[in-house]
């Protein structure tokens, strides 16, 4: 086998830069080649080989019409690539090399121009940092869906109550509402992480070089602008070695993850038959092969799974990149795989989660049972005490002595009278048949934040003016 051959060279046949003259070993072929995976950026290195061609005849640096030929020759190739008809070959190692051989059976030798003033550093950073710019504002779209269905369901169950846990013990009512939303807020700030990562890829590497940028009079600041960046990179050096960009969006993809996790964990154990909360729908669950009795929660569950994976992909690219020196090293070929599963990933859990959520059915009757155990607003008999001037710790023991004195002798905290609640602490008005009210304790808690019901029909208000606004800031531009 031979030596791969310099494409830009215009298929001359010139082996890379003259230097080598002896046969790659074909395990290293194999060993170094990425195209099964690189191909996720074909429509970005189009558009970083058409920009930086229309500059270099711009520039004057090759024959206007040669430009000319390259950029047809590249939007050819182009949709040949979207429509899924481009020849991938694999001998030729990566997705840069693939097209520009198309290139050069497509224009000729004018195909050896393109590369002026270019290496595949400064190429590949640059196509990466248009892959994550557009990972960026998928991942926010895919997260603007999923907020929408969750502010949706929490529309339709202001008035449905559950019980709040804690350490996954019953601790206080809530509204199924103010529950969704919690994940909603959660939710919003993985798009920030995403809107504010998206932000610091605003500069273009393209122009930079394999480390100390070019002799030749290049135009960056118009290749920036023509590939919708704000300016050129400031340092050639960091141009071609940064990474922290993937790792950036891989983090916030896996801080995204995590809470979707714990979505998908609460949808698994309240579709149990131990709580009954909620039923997902058929097309969101799986039978058993051997039990036809169950229907089995797979996909919150494969979601809950995936978490571990994207997590685990964050923490392969740190520790590739962690011993490495300035400027590009061959180990950045590894922060491909990962990053395009990462955003892979993430896209299909929000889809699925978006999904089991709007269809889900909730049991009102089932959740409201569980929510009138009066053990529940405890904390309400202890606050009853503090509006009665009795500190809090004072008053909390007290009402822990009721609880265990309930507990102990199997009596029903609800059915307290006051004077057996005087017997605890002298400072209680009133027993706990007009103490122990819920709804009146949702009323209490109108504080910001809190589960009044004025309190979450506003937090609903408020999320339906972010979703719209949130709405209107993302185009339409297309995902990796």
């Amino acid at each position: 086998m031979t030596r791969k051959t310099d494409s830009s060279a215009g298929g001359s046949g010139k082996l890379w830069g003259g230097r080598f003259t002896g046969a790659t070993d074909p395990t290293v072929e194999r060993f170094s080649a990425s195209i099964h995976f690189d191909q996720a950026l074909a429509r970005y290195d189009i558009r970083g080989s058409i920009a930086h061609a229309k500059m270099l005849g711009q520039t004057g640096l090759i024959p206007a019409g040669d430009a000319e030929t390259l950029v047809a020759g590249l939007q050819a190739i182009g949709a040949e690539i979207e429509a899924g008809e481009f020849p991938f070959d694999p001998a030729l190692e990566d997705i840069h090399m693939n097209i520009e051989a198309r290139l050069s059976e497509a224009v000729g030798s004018v195909a050896g121009r393109l590369h002026t003033g270019r290496s595949r550093n400064d190429q590949v950073a640059t196509d990466l940092a248009l892959y994550l710019r557009d990972a960026c504002e998928a991942a926010q779209k895919g997260i603007l869906d999923l907020r929408a269905i969750l502010l949706e369901r929490a529309t339709e169950h202001i008035d449905t109550v559950l019980p709040g846990y804690t350490h996954l013990q019953r601790a206080q009512p809530v509204r199924l509402a103010h529950h969704w939303l919690a994940f909603f807020e959660l939710l919003g700030r993985d798009a920030q992480r995403f809107r504010d990562a998206g932000r610091r890829l605003g500069e273009c590497p393209l122009g930079a070089g394999a480390i100390a940028g070019s002799t030749l009079p290049l135009d960056r600041e118009s290749t920036a602008k023509a590939l919708g960046f704000e300016s050129p990179t400031r340092n050639s050096m960091d141009s071609v070695s940064a990474r922290d960009g993937a790792l950036e969006v891989m983090s916030a993809a896996a801080i995204c993850m995590v809470g979707l996790s714990r979505l998908a964990e609460e949808l698994v154990i309240w579709s149990s038959s131990e709580f009954g909360f909620v039923e997902l729908a058929d097309a969101y669950s799986t039978g058993s092969s051997l039990m036809p009795q169950k229907k089995n929660p797979d996909v919150p569950e494969i979601v809950r799974g995936k978490s571990g994976r994207v997590v685990g992909n964050l923490v392969s690219l740190l520790t590739t990149l962690k011993g490495l020196p300035l400027s590009y090293n061959r180990d950045m070929q590894e922060d491909k795989e990962p990053l395009f599963d990462s955003v892979a990933t993430l896209r299909d859990c929000l889809e699925v989660m978006a999904g089991s959520i709007a269809t889900l059915r909730v049991d009102v009757e089932r959740m409201a049972t569980a929510a009138q155990d009066p053990m529940l607003l405890a904390t309400d008999l202890a606050e009853a005490l503090v509006r009665e001037g009795v500190p809090f710790r004072e008053a909390h023991e007290a009402v822990g002595r009721i609880v265990a004195h309930c507990v102990g002798g199997g009596h029903d905290l609800a059915s307290l009278s006051r004077e057996t609640l005087q017997g605890f602490h002298a400072a209680f008005t009133a027993g706990c048949d007009e103490l122990l009210d819920a709804e009146r304790s949702f009323a209490q808690r109108d504080l910001p934040g809190a589960t009044a019901r004025n309190r979450v029909e506003a937090a609903l208000e408020a999320g339906r003016a972010e979703i719209a606004a949130v709405s209107a800031q993302l185009d339409v531009g297309s995902e990796p």
